[in-house]
């Protein structure tokens, strides 16, 4: 069986995918099993062992979409699966030539105008979760009940190293991670709170805290810093291989909802996770011990980028309610001081 995931973006979606492919790579071990994804994902995607191959495509180029299409038609796919269910992912299912081309049913689509390019839907409508709405699509397949795994290969352990010293720590003491950047600007936490955090964790828990950025967010990290009272350090510029190794050696992560935030979930890191616009329920981290402190009940501006109000929901999160988090998060983990 020649099977084609189609997930193109973004990071954290991505993550939320992954279990899908690892539940019919256990199904149909035999199965060629390849992702068509955004070419400014390529990189994660090359650390699941679950697929055979990637079709990375720039979504913004014509001759880069005519190549991958072409490319696609080679495969001979016996079914595509869209997971993304926007009108580009469903015509590039369509395109690849594939004999089923399966997708969710309209009120899981983000874009009705999809349910053109399928052959048949399947998705249950009561899902709550991303990850369980992404499963439930492979009854498809003769795929009822998958378990929830996160297969992603540890690469890069020297960034591990390079973070300790750059902490000032030895190779068996406890780090965190803090996250404060995202795409959206109302998912971002102040620099100032993150710092406040940082202290915190450092005087109760004798725990530094390594601060991640992303292109153009190096500032934001050294503004955590800053106010960190020498707590906190400025990471390495990091790959995703990178942060899946980091993240898998940290014993918390504190971030916003952001793609960083979903990796570190997917290797089992604990994470506290504050969310204003988005619904933990359905983008939150999995495990069920991971916490989150959400204003989603009273944002008025919904899977919006920007808030259309002085200021932002996560404002109305302290501190203080966040270190609580820490304390319940720890103790399930074990890793209490």
């Amino acid at each position: 069986m020649n099977i084609l995931i189609v997930r193109l973006g973004s990071l954290g979606d991505i993550i939320h995918a992954i279990p899908a492919a690892a539940a019919i790579r256990r199904a149909y071990p035999e199965a060629t099993i390849d992702w068509l994804v955004d070419v400014r994902h390529d990189d994660l995607l090359e650390l699941v062992p679950s697929i055979d191959s990637r079709v990375a495509v720039n979504t913004s180029g014509v001759g880069a979409i005519v190549e991958a299409v072409r490319h696609l038609r080679r495969r001979n796919y016996d079914i595509a699966i869209d997971l993304q269910g926007l009108l580009k992912s469903a015509v590039l299912a369509r395109l690849s030539g594939a004999t089923r081309v399966v997708g969710f049913p309209a009120p899981l689509l983000r874009e009705r105008a999809a349910r053109l390019f399928y052959t048949e839907v399947q998705g249950d409508p009561t899902a709550r979760h991303v990850i369980d709405k992404n499963l439930s699509i492979l009854q498809a397949v003769g795929i009822r009940v998958p378990d929830v795994e996160f297969p992603l290969v540890d690469r890069k352990p020297e960034i591990v190293t390079a973070v300790r010293t750059r902490l000032g720590i030895g190779s068996v003491d406890r780090f965190a991670i803090i996250n404060p950047s995202a795409a959206w600007p109302n998912k971002r936490w102040p620099p100032v709170y993150y710092a406040e955090v940082a202290r915190g964790l450092a005087k109760r828990y004798r725990m530094r805290s390594i601060v991640l950025w992303g292109p153009g967010e190096e500032g934001i990290a050294q503004n955590v810093v800053s106010a960190s009272d020498g707590t906190a350090a400025v990471s390495p510029a990091t790959t995703i291989a990178d942060l899946v190794s980091l993240t898998k050696a940290a014993a918390l992560m504190i971030s916003g909802d952001t793609g960083p935030l979903h990796v570190a979930g997917a290797v089992g890191t604990p994470l506290i996770g504050m969310f204003g616009p988005t619904d933990p329920k359905r983008n939150g981290p999995w495990a069920d011990d991971d916490l989150t402190v959400s204003r989603f009940h009273t944002c008025v501006c919904h899977y919006q980028r920007r808030c259309r109000i002085a200021g932002w929901c996560l404002l109305d999160i302290s501190p203080r309610e966040v270190m609580e988090l820490v304390e319940r998060r720890l103790t399930a983990s074990g890793a209490h001081a």
